[in-house]
Formats: structure tokens, C-alpha cells, sequence
């Protein structure tokens, strides 16, 4: 106990001494610390970023969901003089006339659903822009046609009422779930479940309220989806007897619209906007999408008008390209603490030059050379620590900066914290052994001597 006793009073003996160094050479001291400052603050800012990818990624996640495949209809943009769609009306069978595909429909997602193995559910959605109208209060919104898929591939939640049942999705009842936006606007106050709201020229009823959903604006814009809290939500059937059904379109009538002018825009044929395909395993999702994509060539009569995205995979490629910048991010960052680390070693070389007779003195007292080694080694990590926590705070204060200016998400972690205050304190030990050592080694005769 006598011998810990004595140890502790020897090093706290040292460290008043290496902050007594400290104080006398306040501007020194600082300038040295600058290179841990800021290698600590792009340490912190760096990770901040990373963390803030990766809770962008997994917000993307989220809202495409786990295990899915996304199948989307291309819409053909046609350009150029109306004769060449008269020429191509008139041709004759067999001269290589365009062959015709009636565009992404429910039948594509039950033969995905009954034929390819792996799948769970498909999950179809049709939208339409349509005007809302309640108590003499208007707005345009966007009506969505799904089945009761579409909100578990989609993770939403109500916050009051029920989903679709059976009945309403084979009789296609005029009911609706609607967004938790839509429940503050159009029925605030009061609860909405019973009450109608008029979607177009139809009058609704809702029989539920999703939970609001916030999500980055970056995200929603970066994915092409829309703020889903503003949506109404109607069983797909209703939306195809009672609102549209592009399928029922003929060609003729494509034809005249494009003789109408309308020959630099493509026709939305299609029926739905988009399937979602849930698979069991993400093992499976790659060959899923393959056979998915020799099916609809084939329903298609080989005409690729439908893109068939695998979400997963894209995010992973964004993650793979971002975790690259962290680590060239890291590496600056390295750098500097680097950087600081040897400015240290300099300026504590020079203090031991400048403190040579100091030196002599302390061991012709007694100093033992774990003294003189241990005083300049408190020192240079006195210098390096408060450097860190300095650069602790400009690294929080530099990732509030960036998202602010650049609208980049940053996250600052607490083990971003521990790791730059760790990685601090191990750059004034491992830079600052060398001055401490080269201290500790000086004959006390020579350093008394010296002037």
C-alpha cells in the first residue's frame, strides 16, 4: 500500500509539473495541440457522416422494405411526324409491325404470385392525382390503389380503424385508410373513422388513420416516392371500376390521341403503377427477379416495357460507394492526427533542449529517470488530451455546420466520442515517448553544466 501510496504522489508530483510547463508556455502549448484539434474535430465530422449514411440507408430501407422487388411499366416517349404512326397502322400483317404489349396489369402480379416459388405476396399499386373535398376545404392529393400487401411490404401502422377487409377488396367497396396528414387537415378535432371525405366525384368513407410517418425530404426525392402521409388509400379494385382503368384503352385510341398532338409524350397504358414483390429470403431475391424478368418478357409478347429494381441491391451499392468515402475521409483525418502527433514530438524535443539545466537540476535533487520520463510525458499528453477535447467540441460544432450547409445527415455518436478522445490520448503517449525518453537519458553532470 506504502509503495502505491508513494507512486501516486510521484505522479501527481510530475503532472504539476508538466502543467506548470503548460501555463508558462500557454501560446506554445496551444499552437502544438492545433494538429489534434483539428484531427480530432475530422475524426468526429467524418464519423458523424458515416453515421448519418447509414440512418439514411436504413431510412431508405424502411420505406422500400426488406426483400422486395419493385417492377415499374416504362412509358415509351414517341417522337416525330404523325404520318409514321398512319404508315405503321397500315401495314399488312407480317411486315414487321410493332408488336403490342398491354402494359403492367394485376394479371402480371397473380401469375408472379401463383407460378414463381419464394414469393410471399405481390403488391400492387395504381395512383391517381385527384382533388379532395370536405367541408368546404379542398385540396389536390394523390389517390392509392393497393391491396392490404401494400402496407405490410411498407411497414405502416394504423393509428386508429382497421385495414381493408375482404369484402371490400373483391367488391370494391368506396372505402378508404387514410394519411395522418390528410386526418389533420381534412378532420381536425374530430375523429375521422365513419365520416366520408370525396376523392374526385366519388364520396369515401374511412375506416382508418395510418400513424404519421416522417422521413427525410432527401430520402422521399432520392427514391422518386412521395410523402405518404398526405395519400388516400382505396382498394385497388375500387380505383379500376370506379376511377380508371387504363387497360381498357385501345389502340386506336392511342393512336388518335397522338394525331391530336400529343406525339412527344408517351401514353400511359398501363393498369398499375407499380408491383412489389415480397421474397421469403433475400438469398433469393437476385434469381427471383431474373425469372421475373423472363416471365413479364413473355406476358409482354417480348416488349421490355417494365424495369424491374431490386432495392436492396442498389442500396448496398450506395453503401459500398459511402463507406468508400468514410474510409478516404478516415484517411484525411489520419493524416492530421499524424501531422499533430509529430508537431508535438518536435516542440517537446525543443522544450527538452530549452529545460536541459531544469533536467539537472530536478535529478541532482533526486529525480529518478522514471521521473524526468514521466514529467515530459504527462506533458505531451496533457498537450495531445486538451487538444482532443477541444477537438471534440469543434467536431460537434463542424457536423451541425455541414448538415446545415451541405444538407448531409451527420449523427455524432458517443462512440465517436470515446474513439477520438482514446485516439488523443495514444498520440500524446506514442508521440510524446521519444522527447520523454531522450529527457530521461541525459547524465545529470552534463545537464548542469550545460548553458
Amino acid at each position: 500500500m506504502s509503495l502505491h501510496y508513494h507512486w501516486s504522489v510521484r505522479t501527481l508530483l510530475n503532472l504539476s509539473i508538466a502543467f506548470d510547463a503548460i501555463r508558462q508556455n500557454k501560446l506554445k502549448s496551444l499552437l502544438t495541440s492545433l494538429g489534434i484539434i483539428f484531427g480530432v474535430s475530422s475524426v468526429i465530422a467524418m464519423l458523424a457522416i458515416g453515421s448519418g449514411a447509414r440512418q439514411e440507408i436504413l431510412e431508405q430501407m424502411s420505406l422500400l422494405g426488406v426483400n422486395n422487388i419493385i417492377i415499374k411499366p416504362v412509358i415509351e416517349q414517341k417522337e416525330g411526324p404523325v404520318q409514321e404512326e398512319s404508315e405503321t397502322s397500315t401495314m399488312k400483317p407480317g411486315e414487321n409491325q410493332k408488336k403490342y404489349s398491354e402494359g403492367l396489369t394485376l394479371e402480371d402480379g397473380e401469375a408472379i404470385k401463383q407460378y414463381i416459388p419464394h414469393v410471399e405476396f405481390v403488391s400492387p399499386e395504381i395512383v391517381l392525382e385527384t382533388t379532395i373535398i370536405r367541408s368546404g376545404y379542398r385540396r389536390s392529393g394523390k389517390l392509392v390503389g393497393v391491396t392490404n400487401s401494400y402496407f405490410e411490404t411498407t411497414e405502416f401502422q394504423l393509428l386508429s380503424g382497421n385495414f381493408f377487409r375482404d369484402e371490400h377488396l373483391e367488391k370494391a367497396v368506396p372505402v378508404c385508410v387514410i394519411g395522418y396528414d390528410i386526418s389533420v387537415r381534412f378532420f381536425p378535432g374530430e375523429n375521422p373513422i365513419g365520416k366520408q371525405i370525396k376523392c374526385g366525384n366519388h364520396w369515401l368513407t374511412v375506416i382508418g388513420v395510418l400513424k404519421e410517418r416522417r422521413v427525410a425530404d432527401r430520402s422521399f426525392e432520392h427514391l422518386g416516392l412521395r410523402n405518404t402521409n398526405l395519400d388516400i388509400y382505396v382498394p385497388v379494385k375500387t380505383v379500376l371500376l370506379r376511377y380508371l382503368d387504363r387497360a381498357r384503352v385501345t389502340r386506336q385510341d392511342i393512336l388518335r390521341a397522338s394525331r391530336q398532338g400529343e406525339v412527344t409524350k408517351g401514353v400511359n397504358y398501363n393498369q398499375i403503377d407499380r408491383l412489389v414483390v415480397r421474397v421469403s429470403d433475400s438469398e433469393y431475391i437476385t434469381t427471383t427477379a431474373e425469372v421475373i424478368s423472363r416471365m413479364l418478357e413473355r406476358r409482354h409478347f417480348e416488349v421490355v416495357d417494365y424495369e424491374v429494381i431490386v432495392p436492396e441491391q442498389l442500396l448496398e451499392q450506395e453503401q459500398q460507394t459511402k463507406r468508400i468515402f468514410n474510409i478516404v475521409l478516415g484517411a484525411i483525418a489520419s493524416i492530421s492526427l499524424v501531422v499533430g502527433g509529430i508537431g508535438i514530438m518536435n516542440i517537446m524535443l525543443a522544450s527538452v533542449m530549452e529545460r536541459i539545466k531544469e533536467i539537472g537540476v530536478r535529478q541532482a535533487l533526486g529525480a529518478t529517470r522514471l521521473d524526468i520520463m514521466l514529467q515530459f510525458l504527462l506533458e505531451a499528453i496533457t498537450i495531445s488530451l486538451s487538444g482532443g477535447i477541444i477537438g471534440i467540441f469543434f467536431g460537434i460544432f463542424l457536423s451541425y455546420l455541414i448538415e446545415q450547409m451541405t444538407g448531409i445527415s451527420t449523427v455524432v455518436s458517443t462512440v465517436s466520442i470515446i474513439v477520438s478522445f482514446v485516439v488523443s490520448i495514444t498520440v500524446g503517449l506514442v508521440f510524446g515517448s521519444y522527447p520523454a525518453n531522450q529527457a530521461a537519458r541525459r547524465d545529470p553532470i552534463e545537464s548542469l553544466r550545460y548553458e
